[in-house]
């Protein structure tokens, strides 16, 4: 009974912020790895953020000083904590669950997940 389900995703000018969420149930705290993904019309689904136990994050070069992505075990939540959105961060987001361990280089790979939400939209215009 593993299921994620994403919400905060909203239509904002560029230049604000957002806060993402991804509430899951049957995720592991100490041994599922998870991460944010996001999906833009035309183009392939790629890694944005991801989470280990270990508390070793990483994120992808064009979000790095912008987003920050942070678990809550006592809620069952993980977050994206978006600031200073630009209109090439436009995209559905997804949040994702893996079994893990895995190494830094594979975090961002869509192939590494194997649970997935349904998905949240955030839209930003200049």
């Amino acid at each position: 009974q593993v299921q994620l389900v994403e919400s905060g995703g909203d239509s904002v000018q560029a230049g604000a912020s957002l806060r993402l969420s991804c509430r899951y149930t049957g995720i592991s705290d100490f041994s599922d790895f998870m991460g944010w993904f996001r999906q833009a019309p035309g183009k392939q689904r790629e890694g944005v953020a991801a989470y280990s136990p270990e508390g070793r994050n990483s994120y992808v070069d064009s979000v790095k000083g912008r987003f920050t992505i942070s678990r809550d075990l006592s809620k069952n939540t993980m977050y994206l904590q978006m600031v200073n959105l630009k209109p090439e961060d436009t995209a559905m987001y997804y949040c994702a669950a893996g079994p893990g361990p895995f190494h830094a280089s594979r975090a961002l790979m869509p192939g590494t997940y194997n649970r997935w939400g349904q998905g949240t939209q955030v839209t930003v215009s200049s």
